[in-house]
């Protein structure tokens, strides 16, 4: 769980930001971004939304614009991940934004837009994936355990949709370098 200093100092970035800011000035940890960005209210390590979101929202193993991906823990990420799917490229192949992944002037924490994401699980079900990484300028060669998507509507109102933030994605994503990133 995050500290109570970590949680101040969240809250204190969001009211320093002004409300004309970009969400991709944010600089920060992936959780409070997802959060922010999906509408999709759980807190904690990211690696624990998965069963949090169990009976609030709707969950499942395909992707949609505007849902969360949750990794597992492991050793390389030891509270897990959380990244909202910002485009479909293909059914393999999907851009995802999220903050604190690559490095970016040498520090982490920074927003990435219509990041390449692909599931690489022998049987096609988004339980492994690869993700692009800024200091490989590719995908990275790291395999991550995936428990699944949760979808931004509450499991008591299907369809009462929480809409993801508009700049959830840009206006002009390089399809055809995700699919290079891809298939590579």
């Amino acid at each position: 769980m995050q500290s109570t200093f970590s949680m101040l100092a969240i809250g204190a970035l969001a009211a320093a930001m002004p409300a004309s800011a970009s969400l991709l000035d944010y600089v920060g940890e992936c959780v409070p971004f997802a959060r922010s960005v999906s509408g999709i209210q759980i807190r904690g390590d990211a690696w624990t939304w998965w069963q949090q979101a169990e009976g609030r929202y709707a969950r499942g193993n395909r992707p949609a614009i505007g849902s969360v991906i949750v990794f597992a823990r492991t050793a390389r990420l030891p509270r897990g991940h959380v990244a909202v799917i910002s485009r479909i490229v293909e059914r393999r192949v999907v851009m995802v934004t999220h903050a604190n992944w690559s490095r970016q002037n040498g520090e982490r924490g920074h927003v990435e837009q219509d990041v390449t994401l692909t599931d690489v699980s022998p049987a096609n079900d988004w339980s492994e994936v690869k993700v692009w990484y800024r200091d490989n300028t590719g995908l990275g060669s790291s395999i991550y355990p995936i428990y699944g998507f949760i979808h931004g509507r509450a499991v008591a109102a299907q369809s009462g949709a929480v809409r993801p933030a508009p700049e959830l994605t840009s206006r002009n994503p390089d399809y055809v370098g995700a699919l290079i990133d891809a298939y590579r």
